[in-house]
């Protein structure tokens, strides 16, 4: 027969066991590793990949500001290139500021991260296996930024360009804030923080525009 200590025990354990269960199941309610619903789904999925697409070319852009390298130093370097995309050659830094290459890296680094972000989340929620495909307005800023010359005129072309680029992800990323799974909150997260670094390095952009080149009224267009 239990002495009282012993039911008191049982009582313990059969309620921390409740409890667990309960927690288990309210996450499963929260957990954002579920496809959205109904017309979420198809948002979610050409949010995804639109974004996808929209960095691929990103990353081509800051390729020929900050220069490519096909082994890394060890060591920090100012001169360092970003690592080469696939299916474009080596090249050389076309931007002579520092200030742009600093930035041109450190958003090459990031729109690689968002990139695998965005395939992770296409396979994980909707098992779709992704690839980022640059689009044909992508294709022209690259073309523009590879006919103008090394320099002062690339550095122009650049801030002007990349800053436009930039601006086309904000209206898609904060229609993703609000017409997402109510679940997902990584991808709430993931659309803030784009919005976030975006604005950020358009204002930088606006900023070293007017200091170089005296161009402090730049109007962004959709």
């Amino acid at each position: 027969m239990n002495t009282p200590f012993h039911a008191y025990k049982w009582y313990r354990t059969s309620q921390f066991w409740s409890i667990a269960a309960i927690v288990i199941v309210a996450g499963t309610l929260v957990t954002a590793d579920t496809p959205g619903r109904g017309r979420t789904a198809p948002f979610e999925t050409n949010y995804l990949q639109f974004i996808m697409n929209h960095h691929a070319s990103a990353l081509r852009m800051t390729e020929l500001a900050a220069g490519t390298d096909t082994t890394r130093d060890a060591a920090m370097d100012p001169n360092e290139g970003t690592s080469p995309t696939s299916g474009f050659p080596t090249s050389p830094s076309k931007s002579r500021l520092a200030s742009i290459k600093s930035m041109a890296r450190m958003a090459n680094r990031m729109q690689r991260e968002e990139i695998a972000m965005a395939q992770r989340m296409l396979r994980d929620w909707y098992g779709i296996d992704a690839r980022p495909t640059i689009t044909s307005e992508g294709q022209q800023m690259i073309d523009a930024l590879e006919r103008v010359a090394a320099g002062r005129d690339f550095d122009f072309a650049f801030l002007t360009l990349f800053s436009q680029h930039h601006y086309g992800a904000l209206k898609p990323s904060v229609d993703c804030q609000v017409n997402r799974e109510l679940s997902h909150d990584d991808l709430d997260r993931y659309c803030r923080g784009i919005v976030h670094a975006q604005i950020n390095e358009i204002t930088e952009m606006r900023k070293m525009l007017c200091k170089e080149f005296g161009t402090c009224d730049v109007q962004l267009t959709q």
